[in-house]
């Protein structure tokens, strides 16, 4: 499956847990459901995965640990809070430079139109 076709399950998948639970959970629960969700659609999911960070050349013992990993390809970055801001924005544009991934999904799940809070990221660094 590419990249594209991944975003738009994931899309779907956000669109169903969002109508079935509604806004103003906690982050871990619409990370649970969407996890169950993107996994009865055949994706593979991996949650809270770490990924080496290197600075100058060294790496560094602190890792980087994402919301989720949509078939080693997608990023999908969470939150439930009551507004996005630039640096959450920023935050995903940043993961997808540090694992030199192409693509990510910014969702807030605390929002009364899921439509408008929903963001796919390209990935403009140069990647090696």
């Amino acid at each position: 499956m590419l990249e594209n076709e991944i975003t738009y399950q994931v899309r779907g998948a956000i669109f169903d847990v969002y109508y079935d639970l509604g806004p103003g959970l906690l982050e871990s629960i619409y990370k649970e459901a969407l996890i169950t969700e993107l996994k009865n659609r055949g994706l593979i999911v991996e949650a809270e995965v770490s990924f080496p960070v290197l600075y100058k050349g060294e790496a560094l013992k602190s890792h980087l640990r994402i919301d989720l990993l949509v078939n080693d390809l997608v990023i999908v970055e969470l939150k439930s809070v009551k507004e996005l801001s630039d640096l959450h924005h920023k935050q995903l544009m940043t993961y997808l430079k540090i694992t030199k991934l192409r693509l990510g999904i910014l969702v807030n799940f605390n929002s009364e139109n899921i439509q408008k809070s929903i963001f796919r990221k390209i990935n403009s660094f140069e990647i090696n």
